[in-house]
């Protein structure tokens, strides 16, 4: 097939959006987290833009998406991009590889940022640099290889053969999952149970929220990889899931608490936009509608028995990404159609294939136990060579001035130095939102 170029300005327009998605996942999560926390949470998921890009370029890319022959890890052919230019390739036909690469390095961006979410205000930044380059290499490109490059677990003669349209597995359950081992590794904030601890700036967290609903139509509707009538399908996919989800989660959180809440609407619609990652571009309007329901009310009960277990999730990495990951992924199995991917056998259970419900939840498993064991490891690596963990004396003090002396707020109009507002970052429905006003 020759190169399109509708198709290639629509892909790079869907580049762009889901760079743009990383900026806005740092001010959702910087929202969530103390005022002296702020700086520190926005610079993971900033430098993260950073380092994984380059991280891909050398070597994440080829291993993901290089031809090698096996379906464990892909070859070094495109080692420093290395014949990736403007010639098409063979997963995208009509675009640039150039274009397709860059398309990818933006979703390998993203996935360890999330990771972030789960351990805020308590990780150490060289910790965490370490820990951000071997987990791409380590954990990413292997699972984007398995699902997406040719790998054992994606479409094609001997494979699994599972459905994930734009990450449900290879971003959220991979994140989710590794933010599962990285809570039990470097465990819960001092405080944590024992103190108020809320978030600090709820516009921004709103802010973040609407970032990434925007960055997601490049996230979903680009993963057709044309300018299309299926990119249209998961377009629609995406906005109906985000909204029916929103809608989930206050349901249950006005039933439950008498009130709904502002971060609940935005929390309850990033679980939408993770639930239908997996299934954009393979289910009909009113399945997406079903499954953005699905995931808004069980990602709120996931998050709210963060309470009842003591399980210091600090911005719900698990409760939202893993399990609406999860959600997705599964239901995906139930509710595909190849009328509306085009792809021969693409169906669920609902259409008659009830195999397709057994693959995606071998992906899933699979998925889950390699994510999780190979994020304990790297922990552990990095752990012994640079240290995870702030200092007590470090956590208390707070992120911004200990890991990059910093401060986000140093003064009010008065020119005394401001009280930090209350709070961290649970977005837990089942808290209420305390914000304490500076003393001049």
């Amino acid at each position: 097939m020759e190169i399109s170029s509708g198709d290639t300005a629509w892909m790079i327009v869907s580049t762009a959006l889901v760079m743009f998605m990383t900026p806005g996942l740092a001010l959702f999560y910087g929202g969530l987290v103390r005022g002296k926390n702020v700086l520190g949470t926005i610079m993971q998921s900033l430098f993260a833009l950073g380092l994984v890009s380059i991280i891909w370029f050398v070597a994440g890319y080829t291993l993901a998406f290089g031809p090698s022959g096996n379906t464990l890890i892909g070859g070094l052919d495109f080692l420093f991009l290395r014949d990736v230019g403007a010639e098409p390739f063979a997963l995208a036909p009509t675009i640039p590889h150039s274009v397709y690469m860059a398309f990818q390095m933006m979703f390998a961006v993203i996935t360890p940022a999330l990771i972030t979410g789960a351990v805020a205000e308590r990780m150490r930044f060289r910790g965490y640099v370490l820990f951000l380059l071997m987990w791409s290499l380590l954990v990413y490109s292997p699972v984007a290889h398995w699902v997406w490059g040719g790998g054992f677990l994606g479409l094609g003669d001997g494979n699994v053969g599972a459905l994930d349209f734009a990450g449900g597995t290879v971003v959220h359950i991979n994140a989710g999952v590794a933010a599962l081992a990285a809570i039990f590794y470097i465990g819960k904030r001092h405080g944590f149970g024992k103190e108020a601890i809320h978030p600090h700036n709820i516009p921004m967290v709103v802010t973040g929220a609407a970032i990434l609903w925007f960055g997601w139509f490049g996230f979903n509707a680009g993963s057709a990889l044309a300018s299309n009538g299926l990119a249209g399908a998961a377009f629609i996919n995406t906005h109906l899931a985000t909204a029916a989800a929103m809608l989930g989660w206050l349901a249950v959180e006005w039933i439950r608490n008498k009130v709904p809440t502002t971060i609940g609407a935005a929390t309850g619609a990033v679980g939408g936009l993770v639930a239908v990652t997996p299934a954009a571009g393979f289910v009909e309007p009113w399945a997406a509608v079903v499954i953005g329901l699905a995931a808004g009310m069980i990602c709120y009960g996931a998050v709210s028995l963060k309470a009842k277990i003591s399980f210091d999730d600090s911005l719900d990495v698990v409760g939202v990404h893993m399990v609406g990951g999860l959600v997705g992924a599964l239901l995906t199995g139930i509710f595909a159609t190849e009328a509306i991917s085009g792809i021969e056998g693409a169906n669920g259970l609902l259409y008659g294939n009830a195999a397709q419900l057994g693959k995606q939840a071998i992906a899933v498993g699979v998925t889950i136990g390699y994510s999780f064991l190979a994020t304990l490891f790297i922990l552990k690596v990095t752990d012994m060579l640079v240290g995870v963990r702030v200092t007590h004396e470090e956590e208390l003090t707070g992120l911004d001035l200990s890991q990059h002396a910093e401060t986000a707020y140093t003064t009010v109009d008065r020119g005394t130095v401001a009280t930090p507002p209350v709070g961290a970052g649970s977005t837990s429905a089942s808290h209420s939102v305390v914000q304490r006003t500076a003393e001049g």
